[in-house]
């Protein structure tokens, strides 16, 4: 569905340069602090800037010679992008029955409804949160095969995140064959609905790894110098100076439990591994 290979972007003071690949009918978060590159990357495969050096493919074609009908296949959803705050929802599905010919309007009006979007206001007096409700809602309502999904659920409460959640779950079970690539800084919202993760920092990959994998087999092992200095250290991918010792991240948490039946083990979830892997891990 997407590939990127060997992209470069450099901005003053940053370079970006990543290699990834969302195959047909996966879900995968693309996560890593503040600054990472994800906005660039997701502006990158959506031709909203253009590469120095490297290939970027959607639907198997070049992203820049994509033709207005493949195009209308991706839904996108933006944290800082939309429509005009001066328009109401009557105008917008206006405006996306003239964008997108399968744009679905009797499932556009019905999603309104259920999400509290009221038709007669203005965007501009909508709340944060049900400006991000109407970003989704515009990507998913023109049956696009891909979905590109910044932040969506920035700025919801927990009730509005999980049926946003849903909205996706459904989304993906209609086509097999679609794929969603996801940013978000609510780690949970990944955890429930990504297959697997990316986690890029200064720009470049640092960790790939299917997201089950991360939850039943990575962890953070917190141990005392004394036991650091007895520790296997083949399997730990990072390890962080605490007030304690020392904090270890590794993917191999079983293996630890086992033959260090003395230590902390803790599960490991997207958070530890962004703050570990990054170095901002407090524990």
């Amino acid at each position: 569905m997407i590939k990127m290979k060997n992209v470069c972007k450099t901005y003053e003071g940053f370079q970006f340069d990543l290699s990834m690949e969302i195959p047909n009918g996966r879900i995968t978060g693309l996560v890593g602090k503040n600054g990472a590159g994800k906005s660039t990357a997701i502006k990158l495969i959506l031709g909203l800037t253009e590469a120095e050096s490297g290939e970027i493919t959607i639907f198997g074609k070049c992203v820049h010679q994509l033709s207005m009908s493949e195009k209308a296949q991706i839904g996108a959803s933006l944290a800082e992008s939309g429509f005009s705050s001066y328009l109401n929802i009557t105008d917008v599905k206006k405006i996306m029955e003239k964008m997108y010919p399968d744009f679905n309007k009797g499932y556009f009006e019905k999603m309104c409804r259920e999400l509290n979007l009221p038709e007669k206001k203005r965007i501009r007096e909508y709340s944060t949160g049900m400006k991000a409700k109407l970003r989704v809602l515009t990507a998913l309502s023109h049956h696009a095969k891909l979905l590109v999904m910044d932040e969506p659920t920035a700025g919801l409460d927990v009730e509005a995140r999980n049926h946003i959640l849903d909205m996706l779950r459904a989304y993906m079970e209609e086509d097999e064959e679609r794929s969603i690539l996801i940013t978000s800084h609510i780690a949970s919202d990944l955890e429930q609905l990504c297959d697997d993760i990316y986690l890029i920092h200064n720009g470049t990959l640092i960790l790939y790894e299917d997201t089950d994998v991360i939850l039943e087999q990575y962890g953070v092992l917190k141990v005392s110098e004394d036991q650091f200095a007895g520790l296997d250290q083949d399997y730990l991918l990072k390890t962080q100076k605490t007030s304690y010792g020392y904090a270890c991240f590794t993917n191999h948490k079983d293996y630890y439990q086992q033959n260090y039946p003395g230590i902390i083990v803790e599960n490991g979830n997207i958070d530890e591994l962004i703050l570990m892997m990054t170095g901002g891990y407090q524990g």
